[in-house]
């Protein structure tokens, strides 16, 4: 493409800047908003990962339906077919019910992590089903029941009933809590934000010379972009401008609850100009750029799972480290910490190929919360040590990862 006819179409894409943010190479400024438009029409589009937003939200909101749900609906709620791959509707929702998308097929789905890993993959998906199948199989039955060492049941957090496993776990949390690892940050970290991605094929010729994606109005690599953004903001009700921590109870909620803490304050605005820079430099043809706007998500998104691992690790801790324990409120958020550490095997090092935690480190860990009769029996010197473990890979504190 000549560059004389280029630079206007560039610079209509992103007239509307806010603040000065550049770097030395080139001129692009970020954009004061998630917009983006081509001969007056959107470029964007993430339904897709819209879409399973809110069947992860659906999902998770059933597996306490003692009334309504069975084994089947939440497996056919996690594939989006049944069990030999025929249609189901297994969603209130009528749209989730025509998608063709599903939440299974993107868990530990990543180009980066399990292109060339498809046993560990298939593990992890399957590990989501297991969760499912022994909610059904062992808290249902038991709704009623109080839970004790060994037992699965009900027991009291406060105001609220929690209902976990014989080891004191609750499944809900397990399933919703590692959807946003498993899902959410490999899509985007590890499969839409790299170059395997944006880059494959001929993505970056047609980019510069804005080929479009057959019968869209964007380009492929504008697309792929826009798809790990859909991750963390495809359920806002406004995805160009989005209320962070607000529309869903997954990435975009506790990049929300982190940045509410003085400790991290900023990190939502971090990460939010990144994606929009690094949108504004695909349309300018920048790939350096876009690819160091790629850096700064990985690390803040990594971080905000690693903050709330240590948090709920804390919180359960601080719980259980009474002359009175507090069970129900320990195991509620010891499920959630459980699901967050799960998570951190999705995390990525910037600049690297490597997750911050091997599968086998974040196992190892999981088996020290599961021993003896689990959440019953762990000690406050494990989370400790599981905490410390933690914020020793990141640049903050386990003090101030707990406040």
């Amino acid at each position: 493409m000549n560059l004389k006819s280029f630079l206007p179409l560039a610079l209509v894409s992103i007239l509307f800047v806010s603040c000065d943010v550049s770097n030395d190479d080139t001129d692009i400024k970020t954009p004061a908003t998630y917009e983006f438009s081509r001969n007056g029409s959107s470029t964007i589009s993430f339904s897709g990962q819209t879409t399973r937003i809110n069947m992860a939200t659906e999902l998770t909101g059933a597996v306490n339906d003692f009334d309504n749900s069975t084994e089947e609906l939440l497996l056919e709620m996690y594939r989006n077919q049944t069990a030999d791959g025929g249609d189901t509707d297994p969603f209130s929702n009528s749209d989730l019910n025509s998608a063709t998308k599903n939440i299974k097929g993107k868990v530990a789905a990543s180009s980066d992590f399990f292109s060339s890993n498809t046993a560990l993959s298939a593990e992890i998906k399957n590990q989501f089903e297991i969760w499912l199948k022994n909610q059904v199989e062992e808290v249902f039955p038991n709704k009623n029941t109080m839970a004790s060492e060994g037992v699965a049941g009900q027991i009291a957090d406060g105001s609220s009933t929690r209902y976990v496993n014989g080891k004191g776990f609750e499944y809900k949390q397990l399933v919703a809590k590692s959807l946003i690892g498993a899902l959410m940050a490999d899509q985007m970290l590890n499969n839409y934000l790299g170059t395997n991605v944006l880059d494959a094929g001929t993505n970056r010729e047609d980019n510069s010379s804005e080929t479009l994606s057959e019968g869209n109005n964007h380009t492929t690599m504008e697309h792929k972009w826009d798809e790990a953004y859909g991750y963390l903001f495809g359920a806002a009700a406004n995805p160009a401008k989005p209320a962070i921590g607000e529309g869903d109870s997954f990435l975009n909620k506790y990049l929300g609850k982190v940045d509410s803490d003085d400790d991290f304050a900023g990190i939502a605005d971090e990460v939010f100009d990144a994606f929009k820079l690094g949108r504004a430099a695909i349309v300018a043809n920048d790939y350096d750029l876009r690819d160091e706007q790629a850096q700064v998500i990985r690390e803040n998104i990594s971080k905000v799972i690693a903050i709330r691992a240590i948090y709920y690790l804390q919180g359960g801790k601080n719980a259980i480290d009474k002359e009175n324990p507090e069970y129900g409120t320990a195991f509620h958020d010891l499920s959630e910490a459980y699901g967050f550490v799960y998570s951190l095997q999705f995390t990525r090092v910037p600049n690297s190929e490597s997750s911050y935690f091997t599968n086998s480190e974040i196992n190892a860990y999981l088996a020290q919360l599961e021993e003896g009769n689990g959440l019953w029996d762990v000690t406050p010197q494990t989370l400790d040590d599981i905490s410390a473990d933690i914020a020793a890979k990141f640049d903050f504190t386990v003090e101030e990862a707990a406040n």
